[in-house]
């Protein structure tokens, strides 16, 4: 089936962005895209960095996943996938905004985790409404949109900003 990803969100850009800016993002993207591919044959070729790249892909809704059996284990395993086959990218924005969002799907990983922790001690463990967290931390929506959609750890449910919950 073919599933086209319409990017018309300026802080959908940065998982796109963000999925090939590692050789290990690049050649996970790359093996889902061919065939269903565990975590674990995933981590046996790439190491931790591949179970992470896989994290990202799954939180960014960039994979689908089934349960499927394989040779080397009785129970089924977790399998990856990608979800769509083309993107389609046809938009006009305000410059302020784009340029908030290429800063932060550019930003060193370094400077990037700062950032995602203030937001992580902004929300606790309960989350918090978006326009309360970008109002105090200093930043516009599109910012901490981008921020959100960059992290594995946090993610937008409605308008609220919360924590991931582990599921990999």
């Amino acid at each position: 089936m073919n599933r086209i990803k319409v990017i018309n969100e300026p802080s959908d850009l940065v998982p796109m962005l963000r999925a090939v800016d590692t050789e290990a993002k690049r050649q996970v993207l790359k093996e889902v895209t061919l065939e269903w591919r565990t975590a674990r044959e995933i981590e046996e070729k790439y190491g931790k960095e591949g179970r992470e790249a896989l994290k990202f892909l799954e939180k960014m809704k960039l994979v689908e996943t089934r349960w499927q059996s394989t040779n080397k284990s009785a129970q089924p395993e977790k399998a990856y996938h990608t979800y769509y086959s083309s993107f389609h990218i046809s938009v006009t924005w305000p410059v302020y905004e784009i340029s908030d969002v290429l800063s932060i799907a550019m930003m060193p990983e370094s400077e990037f985790k700062k950032v995602e922790k203030r937001i992580l001690d902004e929300i606790g463990e309960e989350g918090k409404f978006a326009g309360d967290v970008a109002e105090s931390l200093g930043m516009t929506s599109t910012m901490l949109k981008s921020v959100v959609k960059r992290s594995v750890k946090l993610d937008l449910r409605g308008h609220r900003v919360e924590r991931v919950k582990d599921e990999l």
